[in-house]
């Protein structure tokens, strides 16, 4: 296997590159008591409050910015998150972008996309489909494609997650991340490089990590559940997985339940709103999927906020 290109050095020379593009999201320190759970420290990212409303925004434009784009513009595949991002860079920096898209994506992604001046296109039922149908528009066009998560870029744009979170919370020795193609993660566990323990979160109905490391590289999983717009591809990628094999600690799966239940906790505690993708992760820690030790530090990334309204209330 080749050594990652996935390195400290690369992600800190990107984050210089994409600084002034990018929010410098904050951070909030509560107890894991606030949310009946046995008392100790938790500390949350906010990454929904990122331009786009997730953390791909930072993948998006370190894609744009360090690759050469045509004059036929770019061209992404995505459940939503990706595709808001890429449409929302390249609205930035003055770029065509065309964005595919499953029928599954929600109606508050869809609109985002749309809002950002870029096409939008439906294509299939599944990311699956819609990236096969982004191929060909490359293969027609000429346009670049940005991959969500299986890019070098990509990766290197969002492991600045994993430097921030190291600069402001040196502190913690536990980082939960919800898992879906495995860019974000993969970035984050390349900055760490085994620092802290890095535990990865996904769907039941969505298990891509869990199955590839079972088989020991990157498989077909299910792909459904109630965060299926954001955590089901069909598989990991490549560049993450090599880079997970050896960096994450364990995997822990939650029900779709549990992720309904993180997304009210979350509002109910913090007044914080979450997609389901974006709760998965604080959802190991609510169902007890993930159990921290006596004395643990935890961090955990809240990474998407691109619902409909929801009234947790109700």
């Amino acid at each position: 296997m080749q050594p990652t290109p996935i390195t400290r050095e690369r992600i800190a020379a990107t984050e210089a590159v994409i600084r002034r593009f990018v929010r410098r999201t904050p951070l909030v320190r509560a107890d894991l008591s606030d949310f009946g759970l046995s008392p100790g420290p938790l500390t949350f990212k906010l990454e929904m409050l990122q331009h786009s409303g997730s953390f791909k925004a930072r993948g998006a434009f370190a894609n744009l910015l360090l690759r050469e784009v045509p004059s036929a513009g770019v061209v992404a595949a995505s459940g939503g998150n990706h595709g808001a991002a890429v449409a929302y860079a390249a609205q930035r920096l003055k770029v065509p972008a065309t964005i595919f898209v499953p029928d599954i994506t929600s109606p508050a992604k869809a609109e985002l996309i749309r809002n950002c001046g870029a096409r939008l296109v439906i294509a299939g039922s599944r990311y699956a489909d819609a990236l096969a149908a982004s191929e060909a528009h490359v293969a027609e066009t000429g346009a670049l494609p940005v991959h969500a998560f299986d890019q070098p870029e990509t990766l290197l744009g969002q492991g600045t997650v994993g430097m921030e979170l190291e600069q402001d919370a040196p502190d913690i020795d536990t980082l939960l991340v919800a898992v879906g193609g495995g860019g974000l993660i993969g970035g984050i566990a390349a900055w760490y490089g085994g620092r802290i323990k890095i535990v990865a979160v996904e769907p039941e109905a969505a298990p891509t990590l869990h199955d590839a490391l079972a088989a020991g590289r990157p498989v077909d999983a299910p792909a459904g559940g109630v965060a299926a717009d954001s955590l089901a591809p069909r598989r990991v990628g490549e560049l993450m997985f090599s880079i997970a094999r050896t960096t994450i600690a364990e995997v822990a799966l939650v029900s779709d339940d549990a992720i309904r239940q993180a997304q009210a906790a979350l509002w109910t505690a913090l007044r914080v709103v979450a997609e389901p993708g974006g709760a998965a992760a604080f959802a190991a820690l609510l169902s007890g999927r993930y159990r921290p030790a006596s004395g643990d530090r935890v961090a955990v990334l809240i990474c998407g906020a691109n619902t409909t309204a929801v009234n947790f209330d109700s």
